[in-house]
């Protein structure tokens, strides 16, 4: 048996401890390797959606706001011109027309709108020619004989049959002068519009108001009869909405009360954009249908605030009630039997997280968010679904990921 001497004792110990480093240092980098690799395993609600991504799958954003959901009615309507919106044309006199303006042109005051030429015009002016000139003459005539009067009174010479001429023509005058005022009423009559005489004989009728020119009434170079319509121009900035309302909720509404008109909920409108308005009750309501025609006057005007254009109008009705916070309910997606949203991160605009919806008062619109949500924030409108869709796989949630640039997802990290 052979034994160990004691001088290579510390050789050994030597050797020893330069190996515990090494094994301690391969024993932490695997303990570090395996906290890196549980972390990437933690679970996470963040989806990536740069750029291209939210091109790609249209996705659009609503802004949270504060509303009165509870207490806020709601009726459809559309926009209507007022009823002093529009002006027209109508011709005084018989005659050929031609247009100087086109369907959908814009005029401003002034603008010449068409031209005529009336026969009739002419028999009008010439007899306020001859009347004028009627008057003149026996004016002149009576002015002789009056003269002639006096100086035969000054003489101390009466003639009787001078006398009756003097009163003849001055009831001549009388006669003359009513019929230069029952001529010149027919001429202005007939050219009360705005007009102005070409060089060339033509008599151009001009814009009494700015507008756009609605309609044109009759063809282009034809004959019309007196009163016929020409053209039509209308303001589009004296719009209206007019919704109709239910009887029911008719000690709701008041005259003059505050209300909005927002659009129709649309992939291509903007859920946080409305018009402020005055509201206005019909003086009728509809017995059978039980409504009530409701008229709002917009403060401003939209882009999409347009005859014809349907919208609706809010009303909040005045409680006591407490404002909420309030998100499209669009923006809420039903994921088994869960519903969630998609709120944009605060600190990174290039991912949405994924939220369980605490929800409260829906009124078909806007729903109400208990938790989760800030005043500040924006949630995923459109493209909602299709988060919903990459966030979720057979029936459970999947735990983060992204999107590539043609829209594909992925649940982890390439």
């Amino acid at each position: 048996m052979k034994h160990l001497h004691y001088k290579h004792l510390p050789v050994l110990s030597l050797g020893l401890l330069l190996l515990l480093p090494a094994c301690s240092r391969d024993s932490a980098s695997e303990t570090s390797t395996a906290s890196e690799e549980k972390e990437a395993e933690l679970p996470t609600n963040r989806i990536a959606i740069p750029a291209t991504v939210r091109s790609n799958l249209a996705i659009t954003f609503a802004k949270v706001e504060r509303r009165n959901v509870a207490n806020t009615i709601r009726v459809p309507g559309s926009f209507e011109l007022q009823p002093l919106a529009r002006n027209e044309y109508r011709m005084m006199l018989p005659g050929n027309i031609e247009y100087l303006v086109n369907q959908f042109d814009s005029v401003e005051e002034g603008t010449p709108l068409f031209k005529f030429r009336s026969l009739k015009l002419l028999d009008l002016r010439r007899a306020v020619d001859l009347a004028e000139a009627g008057l003149t003459q026996a004016q002149s005539k009576f002015e002789t004989a009056k003269a002639r009067k006096t100086a035969l009174t000054k003489a101390n010479v009466k003639r009787a049959d001078l006398d009756a001429q003097v009163a003849e023509l001055q009831t001549d005058i009388e006669r003359r002068q009513a019929q230069l005022k029952a001529a010149s009423a027919a001429f202005e009559q007939a050219t009360q519009t705005e007009m102005k005489e070409t060089a060339d004989g033509w008599i151009e009728v001009l814009a009494k108001e700015s507008g756009v020119v609605e309609s044109l009434a009759a063809t282009n170079g034809t004959y019309v009869e007196e009163t016929s319509l020409i053209l039509t121009i209308a303001d589009p900035t004296k719009v209206r909405f007019h919704a109709t309302g239910l009887q029911s909720d008719l000690l709701k509404f008041k005259n003059d009360q505050q209300v909005s008109i927002v659009t129709p909920q649309a992939s291509q409108n903007d859920m946080n954009e409305s018009i402020r308005a005055t509201l206005q009750l019909g003086l009728k309501a509809d017995p059978q249908q039980r409504t009530i025609s409701l008229f709002a006057t917009p403060k401003e005007l939209k882009p999409w605030s347009r005859p014809g254009v349907s919208a609706f109008l809010e009303i909040a009705v005045q409680s006591s009630d407490g404002i909420v916070l309030a998100i499209p309910s669009s923006a809420v997606v039903k994921d088994g039997i869960t519903h969630v949203f998609f709120k944009r991160d605060p600190l990174d605009a290039n991912k949405a997280i994924r939220v369980e919806a605490d929800m409260g008062v829906n009124d078909g619109r806007w729903v109400e968010i208990r938790s989760q949500l800030g005043p500040n924030d924006e949630v995923v409108l459109n493209g909602a679904y299709e988060l919903k869709l990459a966030s979720s796989q057979s029936g459970t949630s999947q735990k983060g990921g992204h999107f590539h640039g043609d829209g594909t997802f992925h649940a982890e990290e390439d």
